[in-house]
């Protein structure tokens, strides 16, 4: 293969073939083209972007690339729900055992935060014990059994998206619909899964900063998803306000249970029932979605979502007994200091981006993929637009290492939070449902 003639095509706006596509990433799978001709082609599809075809082709050469998951014949479809990322972002933690509460069988293979947005293997291994490192048999036999578990994909399973991630990540690529699509669903696709939905963000602390580009997205992954056969939805939803009161790995487990316990907080509780729900239509398991806003609901009000939880955890290897034990403290963080209200009113702002970088400083966060993550640092008690504060009301808790990191952490947050005499008009947290 003359790998420099495709380069030149396609700084040349030439499309390629699916051929030509599956040879790309098979020749670089095995290491025969070198990573400097390869972020160079990275860069001309920046610019030069890829057509349908062409990105289909991409996510299922990546697809290909390794492993696939192959689970036995089972009444229970396979589902799953990807995020495209944000502050106190937790939804995954309480929505798997939910659904396999609901019949379903979920493989939700997850990764890791960089920069202000959270991931969900950081999250959970914030548990004692509990390991998100799983061969191929054990997670085919986790599903099987629990009906859910979470943890990150294998050497085997798309290791071309580890390459090519890699590579945009350090030559200003990452921002390319057709690629962030091919990475997404590959890995998605590699789950054999009958239905996916997308929860596809927009917002101060979104990878997508409008709307508009939160919805191209969307479109792209929905119909992509679809043409590959895997029923595809996407929710877009707003990423100005974190979500919770929480923010940081430990904290944000916690906050995880107390909503399988009811606790809320009600946004996350919604978002939980609007993901499980959408799932329930796409899999014909409720006919309107009323219906299956009630079943979810329902479920979760249970408590089995709760013991499914304990089930999943304690499957991935997590130490129980030290977990409740966890539980129970009222902080595991050295030092935790209060930010007040300095006037009577309402919250009208809580951005989500100062929020996140805060709790990124605080070694909550990745500044490099090298970052040693402290799982007990962060924010809680965060309050959200809309609610009445009075003078020296509680607006957040800071969870830092010491005292200096605290206090820096706290004159930072000042800055997120606007406080007005006037009650806000606030948006929903679901802006859009795209579907084919």
């Amino acid at each position: 293969m003359n790998f420099l003639s495709l380069i030149e095509a396609k700084r040349d706006g030439q499309v390629f073939t699916a051929s030509q596509i599956q040879e790309i990433i098979s020749h670089y799978t095995a290491g025969k083209i070198p990573d400097y001709q390869m972020a160079s082609l990275l860069m001309a599809i920046y610019f030069r972007g890829l057509n349908t075809k062409e990105t289909s082709a991409l996510t299922l050469a990546m697809r290909d690339s390794g492993d696939v998951l192959r689970f036995p014949d089972d009444p229970r479809p396979l589902v799953d729900k990807h995020s495209t990322g944000g502050v106190g972002d937790k939804v995954s933690l309480p929505l798997a055992p939910l659904l396999a509460c609901l019949g379903f069988r979920v493989p939700m293979i997850s990764g890791r935060g960089l920069g202000i947005t959270g991931g969900t293997l950081d999250k959970l291994e914030a548990i004692p014990g509990l390991s998100t490192t799983l061969p191929l048999d054990r997670i085919i036999s986790t599903v099987q059994w629990v009906g859910c578990v979470i943890c990150g994909q294998t050497a085997q399973m798309v290791p071309a998206d580890k390459g090519l991630y890699a590579l945009r990540d350090v030559t200003g690529t990452v921002p390319s619909i057709p690629l962030i699509t091919a990475s997404i669903l590959s890995k998605k696709l590699a789950e054999n899964l009958k239905a996916l939905v997308l929860d596809v963000k927009f917002g101060s602390a979104a990878f997508m900063p409008t709307i508009d580009k939160a919805n191209e997205l969307a479109i792209a992954m929905v119909e992509l998803g679809n043409e590959c056969g895997v029923n595809t939805r996407a929710l877009i939803t707003n990423m100005d306000r974190p979500i919770g009161r929480a923010a940081g790995n430990w904290l944000e487990v916690k906050e995880s249970v107390h909503c399988l316990e009811g606790l809320g907080p009600t946004d996350l509780e919604e978002l939980v029932i609007d993901f499980a729900a959408t799932l329930l239509l796409q899999t014909g398991k409720a006919n309107h979605l009323k219906e299956a806003r009630g079943q979810a609901a329902a479920c979760l009000a249970s408590g089995k979502p709760r013991k499914k939880w304990d089930e999943m955890i304690a499957a991935q290897g997590a130490d129980m007994e030290a977990f409740n034990r966890k539980l129970k403290q009222e902080h595991t963080a050295p030092v935790v200091m209060e930010l007040n209200a300095a006037q009577d009113g309402y919250v009208t702002s809580c951005n989500a981006r100062v929020v996140g970088e805060v709790v990124r400083d605080l070694g909550g966060g990745r500044l490099t993929k090298e970052t040693i993550i402290n799982p007990e640092v962060g924010v809680d008690m965060l309050l959200a637009p809309g609610e009445v504060v009075s003078f020296g009301t509680i607006l957040c808790r800071v969870h830092a290492a010491n005292k200096v990191q605290a206090e820096a952490a706290l004159a930072r947050l000042k800055t997120a939070f606007e406080v007005s005499e006037f009650r806000p008009v606030l948006s929903p947290l679901v802006e859009k449902v795209i579907e084919m």
